[in-house]
């Protein structure tokens, strides 16, 4: 794995200034919110933002209570778990690990919010960069929960359960296997513990450090996600429903601005009947491996040059494999 010769994991200079500022900072920003209250309340007083709001809170509710699951686990990962399991779990050659990790997703039911932390922490603890982060896409699209929701958003299709299920385990592995031949020349930060501390001292140290860390961006992503849900006309979906092609692109970027939790998207694609069957499958292999709150939780978590990489790669893979999938089975 190449690591970027910038200050560890997770600042540097420029985060060292704003921590010390933080104070000062927080500050002027209530004395700004004070100042323009009035102003605020008018702006904010429509049915627009109230609607804005209401997704917002909507995205955060649904997503904080798996990445706290995955803070934890990562937490375990990271603090209790010993080496000597890890390898017994994980084989050591990359090109085998890959797909073992992409099968352990089955079992590890949980939101793409999740999988980030806990990518992180595999790889403090040693496991291949590969491998973490063939299971940060893995676990999120082929786990059991969003199988059976699947199954109850097409019922009588279980086709499309298995288009799912086959195109999302083929994102993860394809991932995994492409960052095995090209990871070592591209960049992320070290995954470093933030402490030397062990057992239920570092269990609780690193869960509080990575939960502060990867919230603020998914606060981020749910602002974003949020704004795009409100302000973005549906009828420029509408208009490209009936072209194939079209209708791909427009959902897999649907998918990824709209950044739904992957146990709940199956009953928006189904919403979405005027679309072709492969684009409903776009929409749902697309969205738990790249949105624009994953984006961000990627580069809170591993860099921004990485995310930006790895995050079109990953949409392209996506695409690509939810396209081919869709084409032989449905």
């Amino acid at each position: 794995m190449h690591t970027s010769h910038r200050a560890p994991y997770p600042g540097g200079a420029i985060t060292d200034a704003l921590r010390r500022q933080q104070p000062l900072l927080i500050l002027g920003v209530l004395l700004a919110a004070w100042a323009l209250q009035s102003q605020a309340i008018r702006w904010t007083d429509t049915p627009a933002m109230r609607t804005w709001a209401t997704v917002f809170v909507a995205i955060i509710v649904q997503a904080l209570p798996f990445l706290v699951g995955g803070v934890l686990l990562a937490a375990s990962i990271s603090s209790l778990l010993s080496d000597r399991v890890l390898r017994r779990v994980v084989p050591r050659n990359p090109v085998l690990a890959v797909p073992v990790a992409g099968l352990a997703g089955v079992a590890l039911p949980g939101c793409e919010c999740a999988s980030v932390p806990v990518g992180g922490g595999m790889m403090r603890r040693g496991v291949t960069p590969a491998a973490a982060l063939t299971f940060v896409l893995a676990a999120p699209a082929v786990n059991p929960v969003v199988l059976v929701t699947t199954a109850v958003a097409f019922p009588g299709e279980p086709a499309m359960v298995l288009a799912r299920f086959l195109a999302s385990l083929a994102v993860a592995v394809g991932v995994g296997w492409i960052w095995v031949a090209v990871g070592g020349r591209l960049p992320m930060r070290e995954q470093r513990a933030p402490h030397q501390a062990h057992g239920l001292r570092g269990f609780l140290l690193t869960a509080q450090h990575d939960l502060v860390h990867t919230g603020g961006f998914l606060v981020l992503g749910a602002m974003v996600a949020a704004s795009v849900n409100i302000f973005l006309p549906t009828a420029w979906l509408d208009a490209v429903a009936d072209r194939l092609w079209l209708s791909v692109l427009a959902l897999a970027i649907f998918a990824f601005v709209i950044a739904m939790c992957s146990e709940a998207d199956a009953f928006v694609a189904a919403s979405m009947a005027g679309f072709s069957p492969i684009a409903q499958l776009v929409f749902m292999v697309v969205g738990p491996a790249a949105d624009v709150k994953l984006s961000l939780l990627h580069a809170g978590q591993f860099g921004r040059a990485f995310a930006l990489r790895f995050v079109p790669l990953t949409f392209a893979v996506a695409v690509g494999s939810a396209v081919l999938v869709g084409w032989w089975l449905l």
